[in-house]
């Protein structure tokens, strides 16, 4: 059988719950700017049907979305250069999903360690979506033959299960029709920590809102937040592996180095020895001069939400232009009939 080539495309997204941080915006929007206008044809989604997985509020679920969008566009996302739209506008997803709700096999879902996180002790409790989510984002990616997709180091996964469903597909079929999608997870700040607690990750869910920071933060309270970042008494170290066992004087020179587009080494060169009255204070208005542009146009963005919602209506129908298609297809090599 001839191996099928794939337009090199790239697939991702955002879910709309709890709003955007920061570590949305290193870890995914920031790179996603990155790969526009490249060798990639590049479709970006606000993934509002995952969102659902656990109860959401309606009109909070709208504004989110809303958000995230704004978020993608404030920070640079260009609907001329990428596909923009949110997931529940293109229905196809959902199809797609039931087909690779019936290829994933059981063994697969139960060692999603994402599942087990966030149902903890109330498993039983959670719903079948938080369970079968990882099917419908195999879907959201194969639907548009997505080559590749830019995700955090705690989303690999989610591809490596993209990649058997894909692989089991086309075997069980005897076709070679989806590609077998390459995760892209590179650059300082991938994984962005919590303000106050190192050794673990900056979320929306926090209990305080000094944990992170939110992409809505004006310039004040991006460089409170910073400055009152929880450290340790030592001054930066002479190289990188100096951090070791320091996740908090990490997790700062991480996002130092990602707002900068340089190397943890780069900022370690830089401030080796300094103390943290004399680092902290360059973060924070290194994260006011790139942030506070975005946060502020972000509202202007959201106060006109109508631009938003045509924004993606018609960022909507040029993914279903791609969607129809491949879904058509593969209705065609399952055996379903259509009139």
């Amino acid at each position: 059988m001839t191996q099928a080539t794939f337009t090199p495309r790239v697939f991702s997204g955002i879910k709309p719950s709890g709003g955007l941080q920061l570590g949305n915006y290193l870890g995914a929007i920031k790179r996603f700017v990155g790969m526009q206008g490249g060798d990639f044809e590049t479709i970006y989604c606000v993934v509002d049907m995952h969102a659902i997985t656990v109860w959401q509020d309606p009109a909070e679920l709208c504004n989110a979305t809303r958000e995230v969008a704004a978020g993608y566009l404030a920070s640079g996302i260009d609907p001329a250069q990428s596909i923009l739209f949110n997931q529940s506008q293109v229905s196809a997803h959902a199809e797609l999903g039931w087909i690779f709700n019936c290829v994933a096999r059981l063994g697969w879902m139960n060692r999603m360690t994402q599942f087990k996180d966030k149902a903890g002790k109330n498993a039983e409790k959670a719903s079948l979506g938080l369970y079968a989510y990882p099917a419908l984002m195999a879907a959201d990616i194969l639907l548009y033959h997505a080559t590749h997709v830019p995700v955090g180091e705690d989303q690999k996964q989610h591809v490596e299960l993209t990649r058997d469903i894909a692989n089991k597909f086309n075997h069980d079929y005897g076709t070679d029709f989806f590609p077998v999608t390459e995760p892209v997870i590179d650059g300082p700040a991938t994984r962005v920590m919590n303000l106050r607690d190192g050794t673990k990750k900056m979320s929306k869910s926090g209990e305080s809102d000094m944990e992170r920071i939110n992409m809505t933060d004006d310039a004040d309270t991006i460089a409170r937040k910073f400055k009152k970042a929880r450290t340790d008494p030592a001054p930066l170290p002479d190289t990188v592996a100096g951090l070791a066992d320091r996740p908090e004087a990490r997790n700062l020179v991480d996002i130092y180095a990602a707002l900068a587009d340089i190397t943890p080494a780069d900022v370690i060169a830089q401030y080796s020895g300094a103390g943290w009255g004399a680092f902290k204070p360059a973060l924070a208005d290194l994260a006011v001069e790139k942030l506070a542009p975005i946060s502020t146009e972000m509202a202007r963005l959201m106060a006109d939400p109508a631009e938003i919602d045509r924004t993606l209506a018609a960022g909507a129908e040029k993914a279903r232009t791609i969607a129809a298609p491949i879904l058509a297809k593969t209705y065609d090599i399952v055996g379903m009939l259509r009139s």
